[in-house]
């Protein structure tokens, strides 16, 4: 099933961003720390912008919301070489969001569709699933809804402990470059877009993009 199959079944719960955020806070309170440095190392890799965490609000809103956090993920989704990082328990919190909302048929549904896409990374129990994923995962940037991790005062003590960027969808959408971020991952030019953000079927480069 495509992202764009599942975007038009969740347009029917009519669902907003500030329900999904209550939802995940719900699921989340009183699940342990939001350590990100536990005793399990992080992946061998040097951390990269183009590698990104959303957190469980963000893959939820882009579902079942869309505006700001489905223009983000289109983003990413469009680029075959930039990677979503997520752990198995992020998309757990996501899906019981998801099912919560609408339906556990949907969740599940979507849960197929994303194991496809992200790229699965662990970290110890209690973490705070985003942050950890991140750190275990060599993400640079993360996406997230929740102001306690988007706010300035924990901008400046994340950073002090990981390089990582935390934005919410609006404001990652405003900043991310694919053309900037090429040179991490490729050489020549930034080729554009390689593949369609809603059915992920890669796309065939056009003569100029040889070039």
């Amino acid at each position: 099933m495509t992202f764009d199959e599942l975007f038009d079944r969740g347009a029917a719960y009519d669902a907003s961003a500030e329900a999904v955020r209550a939802a995940l806070a719900e699921r989340r309170s009183g699940t342990g720390g939001d350590d990100a440095e536990g005793d399990i190392s992080p992946l061998d890799r040097e951390p990269s912008p183009a590698r990104v965490v959303a957190d469980a609000d963000v893959l939820a809103a882009d579902l079942l919301v869309g505006g700001a956090a489905r223009e983000a993920l289109d983003a990413l989704r469009a680029h075959s070489w930039t990677t979503l990082v997520a752990s198995d328990a992020l998309l757990d919190d996501a899906e019981a969001v998801i099912a919560a909302l609408a339906d556990s048929g949907l969740a599940a549904d979507w849960r197929d569709a994303v194991e496809a896409w992200r790229e699965p990374v662990a970290h110890p129990p209690g973490d705070h699933p985003a942050l950890a994923s991140a750190y275990r995962g060599a993400a640079m940037q993360v996406v997230s809804l929740d102001t306690s991790l988007t706010g300035p005062g924990a901008a400046a003590g994340l950073r002090d402990r990981m390089a990582v960027s935390v934005r919410e969808p609006r404001a990652f959408a405003t900043v991310f470059s694919a053309e900037s971020l090429y040179p991490e991952v490729g050489s020549g030019d930034y080729p554009g877009p390689d593949r369609d953000p809603r059915s992920m079927v890669s796309v065939e480069p056009t003569e100029d993009q040889h070039s």
